[in-house]
C-alpha cells in the first residue's frame, strides 16, 4: 500500500483548452484536485457546462462554481453586449480583456485553498499565446503569489502558497501536445469567446483562431465543434 500523504490543490477551470491541460499537468503530479470557476456574467454559459464535464470526466474531487457579476462594471467584449467581440487580430490589448478577472479568480482560489489547507493553485496562463493580457505573464503570477503569502493565516503560520502556472511559457501546440499525451479529450472543452449554447464555436474570435492554429501546428485533428457556417468555408 502506498502511503504517501496526497496533497490537494485548487485548480482555476474555465472549461477551456489550456485550463484543462492545466488540470491534468495536476493530477499527473500527484495532486487531488478541487477545481473551481467563476460565473462572471461572461457573454456564454457554455464554458461553464463544459467546465463541469470536464471536472467530472478528469477525476475532480470536487468543482465549486463562483458567481460575481462583473458585468456591473462592463469594460470588455465578454461582459457587455453593447461591445462586439472582434473578429480579427487586433493591435494592443484586446477588447476581450476582462479587467482584474485573473486577480479575482486567483483570490477566490486562494481563500478556498486556505479553506482546503493546500499550499498549492495551478492557473493555465500562458504568456506566448496569451492575447495581449497583462495578467497572463509570469511577472503578474509570481507578484500574485508573493502577496498570498503576505496575506493568508496559512502562510504566515508557516504553510506558504506556490501559484503554478505550468503552460506559461508553452505555444498552444505544446499545450495541445501535452494534453493529448496525459489523456485530455479536447472535444469537450469550449474556448470560443461567443460559443452558443449548444457549445459551439464562432470559429473567427481571437480564442478560436489560436486554437485552431495550435492544433494545426500540433499536426493532430481539431474537434473543435464549429458553426455551420464556419464549417462550410
Amino acid at each position: 500500500m502506498n502511503n504517501k500523504v496526497r496533497k490537494n490543490a485548487v485548480v482555476l477551470l474555465s472549461g477551456g483548452l489550456d485550463s484543462a491541460t492545466c488540470l491534468a499537468i495536476a493530477k499527473s503530479q500527484g495532486f487531488d484536485c478541487y477545481c473551481l470557476s467563476l460565473d462572471y456574467h461572461q457573454r456564454h454559459i457554455a464554458e461553464l457546462h463544459a467546465a463541469k464535464n470536464v471536472a467530472t470526466i478528469m477525476g475532480a474531487l470536487a468543482h465549486k462554481t463562483a458567481h460575481l457579476d462583473l458585468s456591473l462594471f462592463g469594460g470588455s467584449a465578454l461582459t457587455d453586449d453593447a461591445i462586439a467581440v472582434p473578429e480579427h487580430e487586433t493591435a494592443g490589448i484586446p477588447i476581450t480583456y476582462v479587467p482584474a478577472r485573473n486577480t479575482i479568480m486567483l483570490s477566490l482560489a486562494l481563500a478556498w485553498a486556505e479553506v482546503l489547507k493546500s499550499q498549492d493553485i495551478f492557473i493555465g496562463v500562458n504568456v506566448l499565446d496569451y492575447s495581449g493580457y497583462p495578467d497572463c505573464r509570469g511577472e503578474y503570477v509570481k507578484a500574485f503569489q508573493t502577496m498570498a503569502n503576505l496575506a493568508t493565516k496559512s502562510a504566515v503560520e508557516g504553510q506558504t502558497i506556490t501559484v503554478h502556472a505550468p503552460l506559461i511559457d508553452m505555444t498552444k501546440a505544446q499545450i495541445i501536445q501535452l494534453g493529448t499525451q496525459l489523456g485530455v479529450d479536447y472535444a469537450m472543452t469550449v474556448s470560443c469567446y461567443q460559443a452558443d449554447s449548444q457549445g459551439e464555436a464562432c470559429g473567427l474570435c481571437d480564442s478560436c483562431r489560436l486554437r485552431r492554429e495550435g492544433f494545426a501546428a500540433a499536426g493532430l485533428v481539431d474537434p473543435t465543434r464549429y458553426k455551420a457556417l464556419v464549417k462550410s468555408k
